[in-house]
């Protein structure tokens, strides 16, 4: 579904992404791990089209994305929940997740897709009408992945969505991924908690100074001497 081609990303003279290539398969949850500066961030602003890439190439089901103007990106179907949620703070629970939903026009569709936001999180239910600003940080982190689903996406793509927040929080987050996973989504996740998302997902990358260094089941990372010493802390 996604694939990316010696993708560069650069600010100024420094490069943070130093020409990557790797895939992510349709119905994959796929992890992209890796120190803080890794290049990480860079790598999903650049395929939502947040940042313009440097050089090399994104392409998603079978098109070429690396110079689609970035509103357009959501009518493709690649949608980012991005680091640090970015949640609408002056509009209520509910306007956010109907924003979600801008590129849409179907009604009854998307007032089904509302309730189906709110039995992932009862918690945003109970809180329609609150300012998102007012929400607490894991509320927020529910909000903006609710938000991003209600695009329909087909393929999300999460940075950092344990950043912050409570274990109890983060369980319940994570709680809802693997359900929206296994009901089909195609998934690329940024974490920096490396052995939650080598546990939540199929494969992995393992990122160090913008080149990707490490690739495999997830499994196999996990067990990987290099990778339990640099990011599981054994």
């Amino acid at each position: 579904m996604l694939e990316v081609t010696g993708l560069r990303v650069a600010y100024g003279g420094i490069q943070a992404v130093r020409s990557i290539t790797f895939h992510v398969n349709q119905g994959e949850m796929v992890a992209l791990i890796g120190a803080n500066g890794a290049g990480k961030t860079s790598t999903l602003k650049a395929i939502a089209r947040v940042l313009d890439a440097a050089g090399g190439d994104v392409h998603f089901c079978g098109e070429k994305v690396t110079r689609v103007p970035p509103h357009d990106m959501i009518r493709k179907g690649i949608a980012l929940v991005p680091e640090g949620r970015g949640v609408f703070p002056r509009l209520s629970v509910a306007e956010n997740l109907a924003m979600g939903a801008f590129v849409r026009d179907d009604k009854a569709e998307i007032a089904n897709d509302l309730e189906r936001m709110y039995g992932y999180f009862p918690r945003l239910k109970e809180r329609e009408t609150q300012l998102a600003g007012t929400l607490s940080g894991g509320e927020q982190q529910m909000l903006a992945i609710g938000r991003a689903l209600m695009s329909r996406p087909k393929l999300l793509l999460l940075d950092e969505p344990s950043m912050g927040l409570a274990p109890i929080m983060v369980q319940k987050i994570f709680e809802v991924i693997r359900i929206v996973a296994a009901e089909g989504m195609t998934i690329l996740l940024v974490e920096q908690n490396a052995k939650l998302a080598l546990q939540t997902s199929q494969r992995g990358y393992v990122m160090e100074s913008g080149e990707i260094t490490l690739t495999g089941e997830s499994a196999k990372l996990l067990d990987d001497p290099k990778v339990r010493a640099a990011y599981l802390g054994e």
